[in-house]
């Protein structure tokens, strides 16, 4: 399973960016795969969001 691998800048609150640094260092894991993690967590949900018109 190849993936393809693409830099991505994404800006984020201050506070919400400690938050992601406190759960990657408890983690033992880089911030990018925190994000990672918690997008294949929460893709369906995201999902099913309605649309805007």
């Amino acid at each position: 399973m190849g993936c393809k691998k693409t830099k991505q800048s994404v800006y984020l609150p201050d506070e919400m960016l400690e938050q992601l640094r406190d759960q990657a260092d408890r983690l033992d894991r880089p911030v990018s795969w925190v994000l990672q993690q918690a997008w294949r967590i929460a893709e369906e949900r995201i999902r099913a969001f309605p649309a805007l018109p």
